[in-house]
């Protein structure tokens, strides 16, 4: 990392995770995003950078690690934020059927942009306009605090749903022969493996909580996450499922009425791991987002700013992603639309995905600038809408639904 001493990237690394905590003292103010204020924060550190002629690299590799572990750690902090319930069953039909219409349509009207302006094959578009179609859940779920828990609870579910339909998309297209009869046969196969290894991972790693006498179980516990992640993409398993369900049977475990784990696991032991989880959870999280969105944001130069391709193709991306998200809130929901249609974050995970394209579906013509701009974009839209998005939640009066407003329909 340039010239730098080991003292000096202390010094920057330390000072990095103050300004970050600083923003997110602001941010409860102002209103924007923490992480929204890292990207910008990462991109005027370039700006400077190159001003001053300083020669600074960092590899394209950290970043996808960061923003591996920076994906793990946001869907177990998702999961233990999440309470299952009768009285959940909507809202999880309701943000799974909107994270899952959404990704599809978004990745149709994405997919047609990009055929049409780029002359390239279909497949190479459908797997470039996945990424960019999924929701940022390490941009929403941090975002969230001012809104009421009925739209926090949705948005949380929605994100997470979106992040794991996106990802198990992504492995089918890009496993090669996608739609041939034995693929899907295969895909489904792993699907209905993973849901299964899911459970028993979860069980073995509430174990290893729940009995080991050490005091340090997190790290232990995370490594085997992060094993379990590594070693199911490599055999083409949706292995985030088993982190989402892990986070899930943690925070739900008074709903298991199995008598013998319920004596094996009492609630008051899995409180305390809960409230341990949750701690060490959120301040992990914390960290790996700050550097992530920092050096992403260094990596971004504005000087593809000055494409017109980029702007245009960019753009009409982000209008089709903003209509699709707005159309379908407001009339097959048929709920408020607002803040909540503001939410077409891309981030993270579509990084992730962008850099694990395989060489043989590149598209030749497709320009980064294009991620760029979408990214930045979809953040700042975000970032208006929970500025314009002014009353405390207790304060806000929600608008009636559709069945209950007879001069809409």
């Amino acid at each position: 990392m340039g010239n730098l001493s080991t003292e000096e990237i202390l010094i920057v690394g330390c000072g990095l995770v103050i300004v970050s905590y600083l923003f997110s003292i602001i941010s409860s103010y102002v209103r924007v995003p923490s992480v929204l204020l890292l990207l910008f924060a990462g991109i005027a550190f370039r700006a400077i950078a190159d001003g001053g002629h300083f020669s600074i690299t960092f590899s394209p590799q950290l970043i996808e690690l960061l923003g591996v572990v920076g994906l793990i750690m946001i869907v177990l902090e998702a999961g233990l934020d999440l309470k299952l319930g009768k009285e959940k069953l909507k809202l999880i039909r309701n943000s799974f059927f909107s994270a899952l219409v959404i990704l599809v349509l978004s990745t149709a009207l994405v997919s047609a942009i990009l055929y049409f302006w780029l002359s390239e094959p279909l497949l190479n578009c459908v797997v470039y306009a996945l990424p960019l179609s999924i929701m940022s859940s390490s941009i929403v779920i941090p975002s969230i605090h001012h809104l009421n828990e009925n739209k926090k609870e949705f948005l949380i579910y929605e994100a997470s749903f979106s992040d794991i339909l996106g990802i198990i998309a992504f492995n089918y297209l890009t496993a090669g022969d996608s739609f041939t009869g034995g693929s899907v046969l295969v895909f489904s196969g792993n699907l209905i493996l993973s849901v299964l290894l899911s459970v028993l991972f979860s069980l073995l790693l509430f174990l290893i909580l729940a009995r080991t006498k050490l005091n340090i179980k997190f790290f232990l516990v995370f490594s085997l996450l992060v094993l379990i992640y590594a070693g199911g993409k490599m055999i083409h398993l949706p292995s985030l499922i088993i982190i989402l369900v892990f986070g899930l049977l943690i925070n739900n475990w008074e709903m298991v009425k199995i008598t013998f784990l319920q004596k094996f696991f009492p609630n008051n032991q899995v409180t305390e791991l809960r409230h341990l989880l949750h701690s060490i959870t959120a301040e992990s999280s914390f960290l790996v987002r700050t550097f992530f969105f920092i050096l992403f944001g260094f990596s971004i130069s504005l000087s593809f700013l000055s494409g017109a391709e980029v702007i245009l193709v960019g753009s009409l991306i982000v209008l089709a992603l903003f209509i699709v998200r707005l159309v379908y809130l407001r009339f097959t929901l048929r709920t408020n639309m607002f803040p909540e249609s503001f939410f077409i974050p891309r981030g993270l995970i579509t990084i992730v995905l962008y850099y694990k394209i395989p060489a043989s579906l590149k598209l030749t013509n497709f320009s980064d600038g294009i991620l760029f701009f979408v990214i930045l974009v979809t953040s700042i839209i975000m970032m208006l809408g929970m500025i314009l998005y002014k009353k405390k939640p207790d304060e806000v009066v929600e608008e009636a639904q559709f069945s209950e407003r007879p001069d809409l329909l």
